[in-house]
């Protein structure tokens, strides 16, 4: 199969020494124009196409838990589609992931295609390495909006320096943790960055950085291609809660505790 623009998914990129450092003192990095707005535009129709046909969420968004009206979400579509699977599998990405990190290389997790309705809900305060149980405390997200994302329509905002902060680590997304978590990062007075994406910008941050996104105000979907990249090495750890748990029978069915996570698919995408 030909994959249009491979080139430019691929593409070295060498972060500064001073991005570097940044994102390991704020817990998340934002970087513009990493990719051009005609790849973004071609690889938001073939990402569309397999969320309206792999989505299984029917519930109105009036019936819906604060989850489930925060977004609609597919994962793994690399496994079904060759096209989306050279974005997910993209080397330039990967290559950023590693220097973030500081490690020898980056293994897939999984992806997620996250679309947030018009009239969706808040994405509510979390940190999603509280629903992973592997080892490493430096996986990282990246988060590739495939529109412009005005402030309207609910682009990532971060607690900076929040990946510290140990003891929100033990909350999972729900009203009452969103509240709890509003109140002890302001009292921390860890900074809340929140600006506008634009097609082409796309972020990565820790697992372990505390982040949300506004509500959909617009008529439009808010479009969003994600990958969670493991450290090269990480170990799957027995895990602490029956979410942790999920993701173990989810994602990691045939990894024992203690072993490296080292299978087809978690494929090592650098180097």
């Amino acid at each position: 199969m030909t994959v249009p623009y491979q080139k430019e998914l691929d593409d070295s990129y060498l972060l500064t020494e001073g991005e570097i450092t940044r994102f390991r003192c704020d817990g998340y990095i934002k970087l513009k124009h990493i990719f051009p707005k005609e790849l973004l535009a071609f690889y938001a129709d073939w990402v569309t196409q397999n969320v309206e046909q792999l989505n299984t969420q029917t519930k109105p968004l009036k019936e819906r838990n604060i989850y489930e009206k925060a977004f609609l979400q597919v994962m793994n579509i690399w496994q079904k589609s060759e096209m989306v699977q050279a974005l997910v599998f993209s080397r330039k990405l990967a290559h950023i992931a590693t220097q973030l990190i500081g490690g020898t290389g980056v293994r897939l997790y999984h992806d997620a295609a996250l679309f947030k309705e018009p009239g969706g809900g808040i994405t509510p305060w979390h940190a999603d390495q509280y629903y992973w149980p592997i080892s490493s405390p430096v996986n990282l997200v990246v988060w590739i909006p495939l529109q412009d994302t005005p402030m309207a329509m609910g682009p990532l905002a971060f607690s900076a320096g929040s990946q510290h902060f140990e003891s929100g680590r033990q909350r999972n997304i729900s009203e009452d943790n969103e509240q709890t978590l509003v109140r002890s990062l302001n009292d921390m007075n860890y900074p809340l960055h929140e600006d506008p994406y634009e097609l082409g910008d796309l972020s990565f941050h820790t697992g372990w950085t505390f982040h949300r996104a506004g509500a959909n105000a617009t008529d439009k979907m808010r479009k969003v291609m994600t990958m969670i990249y493991l450290d090269d090495g990480a170990r799957l750890i027995e895990p602490k809660h029956p979410y942790a748990e999920n993701d173990r029978k989810m994602w990691l069915p045939d990894v024992k505790i203690g072993d490296v996570i080292d299978t087809s698919d978690h494929p090592r995408l650098y180097p």
